[in-house]
């Protein structure tokens, strides 16, 4: 298992090993045991999953970025398992040295790579190809009075989403409405 850490402290890109030959592939998605292990290796602390959700999105579908408050924050481990999207995560913890920054990688079902996102994040993702189905655990329980969404395109941040391969963005109204990072109470 590869793991790679990014600038912005807590977010790591995990790259589990893929075993393929001419049946076709087999990876060992996720392991408790070596999760913890990766985390605590580097002074991160190990979290318990409580819920997996699991999404649909057609090409130009944009997502987020949405985050819960305490105490109902959310780690989540991230992968696409069919089609591709461009994944961000926003740094929202008050007193980081890298609040209000973003870190961004595609995913897909044929890189396997995922991504932790620890609690103190905002995430959201763009699909890139129709059919893109997006897994992810959660260390909370979704709590519907708790969830917040900044805006995508928050001038602030900044972020360089890869719109040159959108004909057309879909959101939702709430995605739509949301406002910038400077303006939320988090």
């Amino acid at each position: 298992m590869k793991v790679t850490e990014t600038h912005i402290s807590g977010l790591l890109i995990i790259e589990p090993k893929v075993f393929r030959d001419e049946r076709g592939w087999f990876t060992e998605s996720f392991n408790q045991q070596k999760f913890e292990q990766i985390l605590m290796e580097r002074g991160l602390k190990a979290p318990q999953f409580v819920q997996d959700n699991h999404s649909f999105s057609d090409k130009g579908v944009l997502r987020g970025l949405h985050y819960q408050k305490a105490p109902y924050a959310q780690g989540k481990l991230v992968r696409v398992v069919q089609g591709r999207a461009w994944d961000v995560a926003v740094d929202i913890r008050e007193g980081s040295d890298t609040y209000g920054q973003w870190f961004g990688l595609e995913l897909s079902g044929e890189n396997h790579k995922q991504f932790w996102i620890p609690e103190g994040f905002a995430h959201g993702f763009i699909a890139l190809e129709d059919q893109t189905q997006f897994l992810y655990k959660t260390t909370n329980y979704y709590h519907q009075a708790s969830e917040m969404t900044i805006a995508w395109n928050d001038e602030t941040l900044n972020i360089q989403w890869p719109l040159h391969e959108i004909e057309r963005i879909k959101t939702n109204d709430k995605d739509r409405n949301a406002v910038a990072l400077n303006r939320k109470v988090i």
